[in-house]
């Protein structure tokens, strides 16, 4: 049982991002991918995920042992992979509600129905956990949202689906430290033996609110480095440079 990434390598048209990446996240481990902007970072997010911009021209993806490199984005979902985006999409005419209460049915088994009493109880609880107000259920999804509402209203998302494996790219993008503290309650709230979690980031702060077990240095495509938490101590303290291949013009 895990989300099994080996030897991926992701193109965008004709240009290779993502370079030989292997990484495998059991479930109730938490990793943590450090990298500067043009890494290769958010490219290994969406590919995973299926989006059709992003070419996987060879390696594989299993998700507890299946090959989904084959299916189509909503069936990954289905199967239990969240994406959380660094920039979450508005839909306007589509209330929270309705959208959430979409989401849940749809990982149900055939001839299951959703209670709606219990749906609506469960939702409202989660809400509150996250500082949201009930007012935002009626609301289009993410359609005026600050910053800070649509990264707790994608972990809201997240608490309402259960996934198997959740992949967040640059959650803290955009946070001011309340809303971080809130949002990195919010994913504390959902570890445990049944989630993994790969979480996308430039700085050492999120992992300061949501500590991981793992985390990987990401440069050029592929991973230079794994450690513990110390490891994003050290960026913090002294950068990627560290972790980057001399120019050979600078090699005597």
């Amino acid at each position: 049982m895990s989300l099994k990434i080996d030897n991926l390598h992701v193109s965008i048209g004709e240009k290779p991002i993502v370079r030989g990446l292997t990484l495998e996240i059991q479930p109730g481990e938490v990793h943590a991918i450090m990298g500067v902007n043009g890494s290769g970072k958010s490219t290994l997010a969406k590919a995973i995920a299926g989006h059709p911009d992003y070419t996987i021209t060879s390696g594989t993806v299993t998700m507890d042992g299946e090959d989904i490199l084959g299916w189509e984005s909503d069936e990954r979902s289905r199967k239990g992979l969240f994406l959380a985006f660094q920039y979450p999409n508005e839909i306007p005419g589509v209330s929270n509600a309705n959208f959430i209460r979409a989401a849940v049915q749809a990982r149900l088994g055939e001839g299951e129905e959703l209670d709606a009493v219990e749906y609506y109880e469960r939702l409202y609880s989660k809400m509150d956990e996250l500082g949201i107000p009930r007012e935002f259920t009626a609301r289009s999804v993410n359609e005026g949202f600050s910053g800070g509402e649509k990264k707790r209203n994608e972990i809201l998302q997240m608490m309402m689906v259960t996934p198997k494996y959740g992949v967040m790219d640059e959650t803290d993008s955009g946070l001011d430290i309340d809303a971080l503290k809130v949002v990195a309650a919010g994913v504390n709230a959902q570890r445990g033996p049944n989630l993994g979690l790969l979480l996308i980031t430039h700085y050492q702060r999120l992992l300061n609110y949501i500590e991981p077990d793992f985390v990987h240095v990401m440069v050029d495509g592929h991973i230079v480095q794994s450690g513990g938490k110390e490891l994003a101590l050290q960026l913090e303290d002294k950068g990627y440079d560290q972790f980057r291949e001399p120019s050979p013009a600078l090699v005597s």
